[in-house]
């Protein structure tokens, strides 16, 4: 059925006047070409060999996204980061139609990213349901994503870095959430982000693959809280070899001393969290769980964009 969908998605977009690298216009207000981003992306031909770029005008924009797995080389670019937004308010605990089960955790994204070398750049990806299960804002699959000053916005589960081995780059970007808002088996590069922690919990929860060697890096990152959030870990082992590391990183009073959470005592043994020439109220090692470790300065050498997203080949993102 898949090889079906694909040749009728490639003999379709033959006669696409849209296969170009013309930019596409989005506007709600129906200035635009399309009112909706899905829209956009449904008119974008299958495995693209040039750049198209999606241009979303201000808006609130409320849709489930889904970018297909045979979508690539599209940038999607807000008018404005805090103005253009979309928007979902689905969650786990939503009964499916028909049944008496939740949709689960992996069916509440508002945006769903499958294709490879897809960019973001100055756009908000909002879940806004209300606080009765996980509502994941970003469910990530394909490899090569980058995020360029980009709002991520949830409550728990806010970011899915769903596919390990693939690769992705947060810039400039803001995310915030309650619990394990940013979880996943991914190798992510976080640069110059704010990391907003909206409750007492758990910041990470990775489940990095045991023969992947990097997960998580936090680089000149911000750790920031609502007022009266004061018990923050940076992390806990959704599976066993966890990596996460935050570097160079600003660590608000709302950290904890001990910094990180087993989850399950014996994922001690393998978790491999690391912290490394970080300032503020949070970041002393004095109090840190004894099974975590700061890296050498030779170690923290090693830890370069290059290094970490060199996994199948080598990719270093654009900035």
């Amino acid at each position: 059925m898949l090889i079906i969908a694909l040749a009728a998605a490639i003999g379709a977009s033959a006669a696409n006047k849209y296969d170009n690298t013309d930019t596409i216009f989005v506007a709600r207000d129906g200035t635009g070409e399309f009112r909706t981003l899905s829209e956009a992306i449904e008119v974008c031909r299958a495995f693209m060999d040039y750049t198209k770029v999606i241009y979303v005008k201000k808006g609130l924009y409320k849709e489930k996204v889904v970018v297909p797995q045979w979508l690539t080389n599209i940038e999607i670019v807000g008018e404005d980061r805090d103005e253009t937004i979309i928007t979902y308010d689905d969650h786990a605990n939503i009964k499916l139609p028909g049944t008496d089960r939740g949709m689960g955790t992996f069916r509440s994204y508002t945006m769903r990213v499958e294709g490879n070398g897809i960019t973001f750049k100055n756009i908000t990806i909002e879940n806004n349901a209300a606080q009765l299960g996980q509502a994941v804002a970003l469910h990530t699959e394909g490899d090569r994503l980058t995020f360029i000053n980009c709002r991520l916005l949830g409550n728990q589960d806010t970011i899915y870095t769903g596919t390990a081995g693939t690769r992705l780059y947060f810039k400039d970007c803001y995310i915030d959430g309650t619990t394990d808002f940013i979880f996943g088996p991914s190798t992510a590069w976080f640069e110059n982000c704010t990391i907003h922690s909206k409750r007492n919990s758990y910041v990470t929860a990775a489940s990095t693959p045991k023969d992947v060697k990097y997960g998580y890096v936090f680089n000149n990152c911000r750790l920031t809280a609502d007022p009266g959030v004061t018990k923050v870990y940076l992390g806990r082992p959704w599976r066993d070899y966890g990596y996460t590391l935050f570097m160079n990183c600003e660590l608000g009073a709302h950290i904890r001393p001990e910094g990180w959470h087993p989850w399950q005592k014996e994922r001690m043994n393998t978790a491999r969290y690391l912290e490394y020439n970080n300032r503020g109220e949070g970041a002393s090692t004095e109090g840190r769980a004894a099974w975590s470790r700061r890296l050498t300065k030779k170690e923290a050498a090693e830890v370069t964009l290059q290094n970490v997203f060199t996994i199948r080949d080598t990719w270093t993102p654009a900035n």
